[in-house]
């Protein structure tokens, strides 16, 4: 084995490719054949989209963990471990598994290069094969069609939702970025899109390639009651009085939705009961959305980090008041909008806090500032220094949110959550 510890694995990995980002299918497609990983033997749901992935992601683990079947639940990136991504029946798997999962992937390239993506594709779809699971359900990671994810042919491809992000690689216009998301569907195998306005090039490339798909409105149906409990109407199932979806905001009734059109289309192969479903749907958990940490000031993490996941946390926290102060504490990756990721929280912080990410890709508090207002900004700084001056600025009752990237939540929880260990 080229390595005994995971954080030298990852460290080597990061260097192994030359692009970090390297969209194509062609070296993962030839090493995933030589590790025979093409045709898992059991049913796959892929999911992909701009947001609403990981809460996607989450019910369908939930669910069908309720069920009793053992899923296999890839996604990505982490908080603060990378056994985060690789779960097998709802347990992140064990550093020993990942390195016997990484020197079988390192055996099997030869002189081939992978991206850290890429090598954690394989890495996860080999574990899932050693363990027999009865279901995959796999994240995308960037986009859909060149993603290391699409490898495999998905048995139901589930798209939550298209907005203006990563347009370096996906297009500067939805209609772009819906195609390049909808590479995910196959000839003759069911497609869902659960968002809203789903751009015109989605459709389009399902009749292309021939995929089924189902559209959220139009082949299955919500209806929600004033006490939050919710019907689901599709073509077989009709579910009455279902539990209100576990994560907040009222868009999670649509992703919640969407994951249940895609298991209505697997349940052939994958028989569930009323039971199993409602339980799922009432238990699911995604660490970094809405998560609160509990204390005298109320910690609120969420990886909100484009336009569209903006708006939705801005709804979110009108309709939650604080019983104090409210404050941001913001840093956000280089690559993303800052002008549209801040438009829609704009009036919904008595003032801001920045984060000086210790990555080179991240916006610096000096160039963040220049879409707030001067005397908005409350201070700025390295995490180290930042958080504690504001658990000293604050008073039992105020509020902090944390957003921008999963990066910014990731410093917060390190900080906070007695018992971390570092991330690889």
């Amino acid at each position: 084995m080229r390595f005994q510890r995971l954080d030298d694995w990852l460290a080597w990995q990061e260097q192994l490719h030359p692009r970090a980002i390297d969209p194509g299918l062609e070296r993962v497609r030839a090493v995933a054949a030589d590790l025979d990983l093409l045709t898992p033997g059991c049913p796959v749901l892929t999911v992909a989209g701009t947001n609403g992935k990981g809460a996607s992601v989450a019910y369908a683990e939930a669910i069908l963990g309720a069920s009793g079947y053992r899923v296999g639940g890839y996604t990505s990136p982490h908080l603060l471990r990378y056994n985060e991504r690789i779960r097998i029946h709802g347990e992140p798997v064990s550093d020993g598994a990942l390195l016997r999962a990484f020197d079988a992937v390192d055996r099997a390239r030869g002189t081939r290069t992978l991206s850290y993506f890429e090598f954690g594709t394989l890495a996860a779809l080999w574990l899932f094969r050693d363990a027999s699971v009865d279901v995959m359900v796999l994240e995308v990671g960037l986009g859909g069609r060149l993603d290391a994810v699409n490898v495999l042919d998905a048995d139901v491809a589930l798209v939550t939702s298209i907005g203006l992000d990563h347009a370096e690689w996906l297009g500067r216009d939805r209609e772009s970025i819906g195609r390049e998301k909808a590479g995910v569907f196959r000839r003759d195998r069911p497609a869902v899109f659960s968002g809203g306005d789903m751009p015109a090039s989605v459709e389009r490339y399902a009749r292309e390639v021939g995929a089924p798909l189902s559209v959220a409105g139009r082949d299955y149906h919500v209806e929600t009651a004033p006490d939050g409990r919710w019907r689901y109407t599709g073509h077989r199932w009709c579910l009455d009085h279902l539990p209100p979806p576990a994560l907040q905001g009222a868009v999670q009734y649509a992703n919640a939705a969407g994951v249940l059109r895609a298991l209505e289309l697997l349940s052939p192969r994958l028989p569930l009961i009323g039971e199993s479903i409602a339980h799922g749907l009432g238990h699911a958990r995604l660490d970094g959305r809405m998560q609160h940490l509990p204390g005298p000031v109320d910690w609120v993490l969420d990886v909100a980090h484009n336009a569209d996941s903006a708006r939705v946390l801005a709804q979110l926290l009108a309709a939650q008041p604080a019983s104090g102060r409210r404050v941001a504490l913001f840093a956000l990756m280089a690559r993303k909008d800052a002008e549209a990721v801040i438009a829609p929280l704009r009036g919904c912080f008595h003032g801001w806090y920045l984060m000086r990410l210790p990555d080179p890709d991240a916006w610096t508090p000096e160039a963040l500032r220049g879409w707030l207002e001067a005397e908005t900004v409350l201070g700025e700084g390295p995490p180290a220094e930042l958080i504690p001056r504001l658990d000293s600025a604050l008073a039992p009752g105020d509020q902090v949110v944390v957003f921008g990237s999963f990066r910014t939540v990731e410093e917060v929880l390190r900080r906070r959550t007695p018992g971390c260990r570092q991330a690889g």
